[in-house]
């Protein structure tokens, strides 16, 4: 007969042979990864539309800079529902930012989900010039080195510093430390030096099981901060980066098997706010599907035309053409739309013609604006962004205008679409929003699909693997196969256990 210590011994027995919470060898059989976004705005402040489109530079400017080499460039068995903060309001809008946890023992950061990066990195304590309040309503955070258990140097010799100078501006420091530097076209800027350490994720197993999952994660410990930056206005504890590049979360983590490579998101386009971002893929019908552009850094699509009330827009060419510095990217990071000259003109010809009996035309500090009497689904056409691969992205009104208040008792709508300052155009939260966003890593495509993102989503965890998808939610069949590995490990280790005590 087992004694009380041979249980135990079956039960931890039982506990290593089961694919516990902290190490799941394969991601096929492991949850997905889910971070609850906020937005870096308060909802109740108001933010001035000249404020986002500068905001907006500045991002298309670290963008435009992280193209070149040597620069820098988150059962579910059915139902997730994560309540998230953020509105594509112009007015209301803010940067997407989740919580993080790093070290051991673990600290909490507030960084900003960025899919124009490849890097996450937080500030150290040790950081000069760094902002210590933040007029977001958080609290800001420091990367205690020294006071991590788990925390490691990366040398000038290691592998992860040589992926870093293949797609970052990395460094090697006096000491044989790998550090970095990042400047931006703000002029703002970053540098500091790559660390390893302990990440921390939930791990959702079912609709009320939460797991604590962690891993290993090369990032970076930014120990100086310049430009914007600086500013408390709008600072968090660093940048989330979901690029494509190898020291990405989601490359490290896609690559070891532990979350699959792709990601999703579904942000909600009310004045609400809220949405969702998950290391998995988010399954609804009706998506459809574009390759991205090859040799890219970042996620670039084929734009091939722009339909207006289901007649193709007379464009130049070149506005769709694709090179190092020309083409169309999909930026969470960016509040409006940017279309290059030779696209932007004609859209916004054609919209104004398509209203002309029906909205007064009207200049608003310097924004096209109209105003209009009725609700705008009755008097705006729709809009189609057309890919290749026959995938287009249906635009309502309220996709391409946002409301800017009332004038002589009309309501007064303007376009959400900019003339973009450079040669790329770039599409940001104003046509996401109220869609599902999949960033399919193994199959080099994106997809998307109109929905409601205040419902519940299904997430899969089996894509990309072995490039098969059944269409339904595979969570619940992995949570099935763990508890059947669970309870065989605990047979086994009973007999084990049984053997001994015989003996």
């Amino acid at each position: 007969m087992c004694t009380f210590r041979c249980l135990l011994l079956a039960v931890a027995l039982s506990l290593v042979a089961s694919p516990s919470s902290s190490s799941f060898a394969q991601y096929a059989a492991g949850p997905a990864k889910i971070f609850p976004l906020e937005r870096a705005f308060p909802l109740d402040e108001q933010v001035e539309l000249n404020e986002l489109r500068a905001r907006d530079r500045v991002r298309h400017a670290r963008i435009l800079l992280s193209g070149g080499g040597g620069r820098r460039r988150s059962s579910i068995g059915g139902v997730v529902d994560f309540p998230v903060q953020g509105s594509s309001d112009p007015f209301l809008v803010g940067l997407y930012f989740t919580k993080v946890k790093l070290g051991s023992p673990p600290t909490e950061f507030n960084v900003q989900i960025d899919t124009g990066s490849d890097i996450l990195w937080v500030t150290c304590g040790s950081c000069s010039n760094c902002p210590r309040s933040s007029g977001l309503g958080i609290e800001l955070h420091f990367f205690d080195a020294p006071g991590s258990l788990t925390a490691g140097s990366v040398t000038c010799s290691d592998p992860i510093c040589s992926s870093a100078f293949q797609t970052t501006a990395a460094q090697c420091s006096e000491n044989n430390q790998c550090g970095y530097s990042f400047r931006y076209g703000d002029g703002s800027g970053t540098s500091g030096y790559y660390m390893t350490d302990t990440f921390y994720f939930d791990a959702i197993l079912g609709e009320s099981v939460v797991a604590n999952s962690s891993a290993p994660i090369a990032f970076g410990c930014s120990t100086f901060q310049s430009g914007d930056l600086t500013k408390s206005q709008k600072a968090v504890d660093g940048i989330f980066g979901f690029g494509k590049g190898k020291l990405s979360v989601i490359s490290q983590l896609s690559s070891r098997g532990i979350t699959p490579p792709v990601f999703s998101h579904c942000l909600k386009g009310d004045g609400s706010g809220g949405g969702v971002f998950v290391l998995g893929e988010i399954l609804v019908p009706g998506m459809v599907y574009s390759p991205l552009v090859p040799s890219q850094p970042h996620y670039n699509l084929n734009m091939v035309s722009i339909g207006v009330n289901g007649q193709m827009l007379s464009i130049d060419g070149v506005a769709f053409e694709t090179s190092n510095t020309r083409g169309t990217i999909v930026d969470t990071g960016t509040t409006l739309t940017y279309l290059v000259k030779e696209a932007y003109d004609p859209f916004l010809s054609a919209i104004t013609s398509s209203v002309s009996q029906l909205a007064t035309p009207i200049i608003s500090n310097g924004e096209q604006c109209y105003l209009v009497s009725t609700s705008i689904n009755d008097m705006f056409p729709p809009v189609s962004l057309n890919f290749a691969g026959g995938a287009s992205m249906m635009l309502r009104p309220q996709d391409y205008l946002f409301h800017y208040g009332f004038y002589d008792g009309a309501s007064m709508w303007c376009i959400g679409f900019a003339k973009a300052p450079e040669e790329q155009n770039i599409l940001g939260d104003l046509v996401l929003k109220d869609k599902v966003f999949v960033y399919d890593l193994a199959r080099q495509r994106i997809g998307w699909a109109n929905y409601d993102c205040s419902m519940s989503v299904n997430v899969s965890v089996t894509s990309g693997k072995d490039l098969v998808n059944s269409g339904q939610p595979c969570l619940s069949i992995s949570t099935r196969d763990m508890l059947l590995r669970f309870f065989s490990s605990i047979f086994l280790a009973l007999l084990v256990c049984i053997f001994f005590s015989l003996t």
